[in-house]
């Protein structure tokens, strides 16, 4: 199995110690060797080391800010628990690596691409058929670093040939001119015939490129250019490429289903050392298998926004008469564990809770009914105040309870214990592993990261049809999706209901929100504010932060301004070449 990564970790070998007769020396941002594609082997490992761009900067020892997931800190909802990034605080700036080190990365993977397509056709001894296959592989990972990169620049430099990193030299191209270069890699995708619609689960090639790939990504792409029914045709043609909804969202994001026909396009993962996930790491807890950092948190404005079980949109007063109205800190005294000691009381109302409405039995049974008949996914992607976990205690399978204020961990009716004890924090349930049983080592989870998968289609899809005027169509797609998370359908016959689309602007707004709870710790949703220009209301608006379970701030988000929708392009780069232009708003 994986069998992609096996090759990926030979890339490594054969970049770092192969002898001099083999491969050049040249660091790999330079112009490809003479004789990377003279043999089969070596040309597939070279388009496998474009494969292996997508892993650039991962860090094992510490986060490394730049994984799909851990963009989550930017959405609605997901926190990072240190609350000092300087793009939420405003304070950011050209030289700050977050800039840096994804233009560099996206280059990276640009280079290593542009290799592969010029030197295969001319040196190649591969059979043709496999030449070309591989061929496209390698235009659709251009495309979709491309495509990165204009998410966040909007008009980057276009290179289409091999060429050296610290000569190159070109001015931006419009954003417009890179969403056509983009497009234009992958309708060549789509129409290589030697490209499959897609790889069944176990085949050895499972985890490379695939037209039904293609058309998802070509689809994302009409949809920041705006062009819906385009889109929509696409999202169709990975339908007809036989992809699906996988039945059970809760068993989606485990290692036995990370190859349902619902993934289209994944990271693949292994245990094997820096071929794995970092989730692990830093999304769970000491409780989780390796004592884990909770670095990424999960945002209480990201809870609020999964309904009730009917529909409706969940509500703290309806669960805590005058919840909203107190203040943040007085309302501590809801989310306080059960028969609390003398100096914990003491202690919390030194904090501003207002203890005066503590049950000392019967305070988590309250708490637990905000959680209660909520969508289930709540559940899936999230750890909840006073929810159990399958942690460990020692190297031992446990059961742990998030409780507050913590005590102590034990073999049987523990406390999940954090990093982050002072205070009591929503945390990530999806892609934290469970037991002693699911990982060898916290560093290098084996659980494949979706980059694509359906339900992302469907939902863009469902985006798409709104916006050229088709509700029913729409709505039809929002709910596969919501069918499969156990919801209720939406629909446009009963008013009463809370389910009722009344408008366009009414679907335009529940879809968003479907985005937001569905792909919880995706990195997903921030790329979605951005397209939507929505995220300065979102996640910057009504004072928020980093923010504990009743919604005290740790620390405050301040929105820099409306240029915050498009990235600077980093002050290194600018150094370097000196025709890079600076996006408006940015300092030179």
């Amino acid at each position: 199995m994986k069998k992609i990564l096996v090759l990926l970790s030979l890339v490594s070998v054969a970049f770092s110690s192969c002898q001099k007769d083999l491969l050049d020396t040249e660091p790999y941002d330079q112009l490809g060797s003479e004789t990377m594609w003279t043999t089969d082997n070596l040309t597939e490992l070279g388009v496998n080391s474009i494969y292996n761009a997508l892993r650039l900067d991962q860090n094992t020892g510490s986060a490394s800010g730049l994984e799909l997931y851990q963009y989550d800190r930017f959405a609605v909802g997901g926190m990072q628990r240190d609350g000092t990034d300087a793009y939420l605080l405003g304070t950011i700036t050209p030289g700050n690596g977050l800039f840096s080190s994804n233009w560099r990365n996206f280059y990276e993977g640009v280079i290593r691409a542009n290799n592969a397509i010029a030197n295969i056709p001319a040196k190649s001894p591969s059979a043709d058929t496999k030449k070309a296959r591989l061929i496209a592989e390698a235009k659709f990972l251009r495309a979709y670093f491309y495509f990165r990169l204009n998410q966040v620049w909007k008009g980057v430099p276009i290179y289409l040939e091999p060429f050296l990193y610290t000569e190159a030299t070109k001015g931006r191209s419009t954003e417009a001119e890179v969403w056509n270069v983009v497009l234009k890699d992958l309708s060549d995708c789509i129409a290589e015939t030697n490209l499959p619609a897609k790889y069944a689960k176990g085949n050895a090639s499972y985890g490379r490129v695939t037209k039904g790939a293609a058309y998802a990504l070509r689809g994302k792409v009409y949809m920041y250019l705006g062009k819906w029914a385009e889109a929509a045709a696409d999202f169709s043609n990975v339908t007809v490429s036989g992809y699906r909804l996988f039945n059970d969202y809760r068993l989606l994001f485990k290692e036995q289903n990370e190859q349902s026909d619902e993934m289209i396009f994944s990271i693949q993962n292994t245990g094997i050392t820096g071929l794995g996930s970092t989730t692990q790491f830093f999304c769970g807890t000491r409780s989780s298998f390796g004592s884990c950092w909770n670095t990424y948190i999960v945002s209480p404005n990201g809870v609020d926004l999964f309904e009730n079980m009917d529909g409706s949109r969940f509500n703290w007063d309806a669960v805590i008469p005058g919840y909203n109205a107190m203040n943040v800190r007085a309302r501590q005294v809801y989310f306080l564990r059960d028969n609390l000691t003398a100096a914990e009381r003491t202690a919390r109302a030194a904090q501003g809770a207002d203890m005066t409405k503590y049950l000392p039995v019967g305070n988590e049974a309250r708490l637990l009914r905000a959680y209660e008949n909520r969508d289930p996914r709540l559940s899936a992607s999230v750890i909840t105040p006073y929810a159990t976990y399958n942690g460990l205690f020692g190297i031992s399978p446990a059961t742990v309870t998030s409780r507050y204020p913590f005590r102590a961990e034990a073999a049987v009716n523990g406390d999940l214990r954090t990093d982050t004890q002072a205070e009591f924090y929503y945390l990530h349930r999806k892609f934290v592993y469970e037991g002693n049983a699911e990982l060898l080592n916290r560093s290098f989870g084996p659980i494949d990261f979706p980059v694509i998968r359906y339900a992302d289609v469907l939902l863009m899809w469902a985006e798409a049809l709104t916006e050229m005027g088709d509700l029913p169509g729409a709505i039809s797609k929002v709910n596969e999706v919501r069918t499969r998370a156990g919801m209720p359908a939406l629909q446009q016959t009963t008013p009463a209901r809370p389910t009722f689309i009344a408008n366009q602007a009414a679907l335009r707004d529940r879809i968003r929100n479907e985005r937001r709870i569905e792909f919880l710790n995706e990195g997903i949703n921030y790329f979605d504010e951005l397209r939507w220009k929505t995220l300065k209301d979102t996640k910057f608006g009504g004072g928020n932060g980093l923010r504990s379970v009743w919604g005290g701030n740790i620390a405050n988000y301040t929105w820099g301004g409306d240029h915050f929708y498009t990235w600077a392009i980093p002050q290194a780069e600018i150094q370097i070449n000196p025709n890079l232009v600076q996006n408006p708003g940015w300092p030179n």
